[in-house]
């Protein structure tokens, strides 16, 4: 079986349907992730910040005007009146959800149900639109299988219980439609995987059968070996390892989702991401096959704080980065990178949401220094110990950029440097010219 993902771009419009429907295979079985249709999740964002707000007429208004658009789509995606008919109905299911949030008081539980419409409507006016072609189709809901745990990560083994059992409703069929993002949280409360989550559950339910295959399809032509919004000349990487891939994705790499790496590699099964726009291009494979070369791409993560604790007393200090740690465990926030000396040490964060509560908490072990408006550019590759100068070009490439630290050893895929934010198109410029460009004029 084959998992096959759209992003909201990809079902941005019924022109956008429509071709995705041309994509889907005709001999395997397959089950297709939607996202919401693109806008759609802004939109819907809004009409929640209104609600807050306490200003339900904002959200009324905000809400026709989205239930407008999908008039439209209705119009323009289907032939038959049958099938106008059935989708008619199902958006008004849909915004009468929505509308029956407005008149309660509001709180998070009505905000994840009214961002989870999004995907509920792509998903069924996909599938009404598969009848009309004559496609036979299963809608499977996740909300019925796609569950996370209290500490908001994915309930594996209850989702393959229950999708499995959903499956197997349905033998022979070789279709499958079903949302990305939503789910079902530890209180059996409608949830979701955050932005970008669509990915997350593609791979997830790729692991949870066994997929041979998961396709993620979005509007770019795979992973690009740096920021093609601000850099020239960019190129997209035929082929990556996953370990490669998660590094990128969670430095910055926006065409894939953090955390979608992991479930795929445990099961070792390839992902691919392809260009709706331009279905023929070759796009990028992560597997787990190495490739060799030495550096691969360069990623950047905005927002980024740098703080840096500096006490005398750390000098052979037993247990002093422990109790550091301990601090950001208990305000759940991650590190990013660290440095060390006998008399400080520095890293970086990217949720500034507890700061304040870290800050005070840290005072107690020295003098404590706060940076922001900074930037992480990961490079990354295959930086063995066995394959020198590939870190001098990088460090090379950067010498007219003060960089504020450098991480590198804690992984043979990456090496991360900080920068002021101001720098970061420059240094993403930079190491284009001297490492990529370099390298393909010695290959050439």
């Amino acid at each position: 079986m084959k998992i096959m993902k759209f992003g909201g771009t990809s079902v941005g419009s019924a022109e956008r349907m429509g071709a995705v429907s041309q994509l889907l295979p005709s001999q395997e079985p397959v089950i297709v992730v939607l996202s919401a249709m693109s806008g759609t999740t802004n939109h819907l964002v809004q009409i929640g910040e209104q609600l807050a707000q306490a200003n339900v007429a904002g959200a009324e208004s905000l809400t026709n005007q989205l239930e407008q658009r999908y008039k439209q789509v209705v119009a323009e995606l289907y032939k038959q009146d049958s099938s106008k008919e059935k989708a008619h109905k199902v958006l008004e299911v849909v915004f009468t959800d929505i509308r029956a949030c407005l008149g309660r008081n509001f709180s998070p539980v009505e905000e994840k149900i009214i961002l989870a419409q999004g995907e509920l409507l792509s998903t069924q006016l996909f599938q009404i639109f598969q009848e009309e072609k004559g496609t036979t189709s299963v809608l499977l809901p996740a909300l019925e299988f796609m569950k996370i745990t209290p500490e908001e990560e994915p309930d594996h083994a209850y989702i393959r219980e229950h999708l499995q059992q959903q499956l197997a409703q349905y033998p022979g069929n070789q279709l499958f439609i079903t949302q990305g993002y939503i789910c079902r949280n530890a209180k059996n409360e409608i949830d979701n995987l955050k932005r970008g989550g669509s990915d997350y559950t593609a791979s997830i339910i790729g692991a949870a059968v066994k997929a041979s295959e998961i396709q993620i399809w979005t509007d770019i032509d795979g992973m690009h070996n740096n920021d093609p919004r601000v850099v020239k000349n960019t190129y997209p990487i035929a082929e990556l390892s996953f370990d490669e891939a998660a590094e990128l994705a969670y430095f910055g790499a926006k065409i894939l989702h953090p955390s979608s790496i992991l479930p795929a590699q445990q099961q070792n099964i390839p992902v691919r991401l392809l260009n709706t726009m331009q279905p023929e291009a070759q796009g990028t494979t992560i597997s787990s096959k190495k490739s060799g070369k030495e550096i691969k791409a360069v990623a950047a993560k905005d927002g980024i704080i740098a703080i840096k604790i500096k006490s005398s007393r750390m000098l052979l200090a037993y247990g002093f980065l422990r109790s550091v740690f301990e601090v950001f465990e208990r305000f759940k926030t991650p590190i990013d990178m660290i440095t060390t000396s006998e008399v400080a040490v520095s890293l970086t964060i990217d949720n500034p949401t507890y700061l304040p509560q870290i800050t005070e908490a840290l005072q107690r072990f020295g003098t404590v220094e706060i940076d922001t408006d900074l930037t992480i550019i990961c490079v990354v590759g295959d930086f063995m110990e066995d394959k020198p100068g590939a870190s001098l070009r990088v460090v090379q490439s950067l010498r007219n950029i003060p960089l504020r630290m450098i991480s590198y050893g804690g992984s043979k895929n990456n090496i991360s440097v900080l920068v002021n934010t101001e720098h970061k198109v420059e240094a993403l410029v930079s190491i284009n010219e001297g490492v990529f460009q370099e390298r393909e004029e010695n290959h050439a």
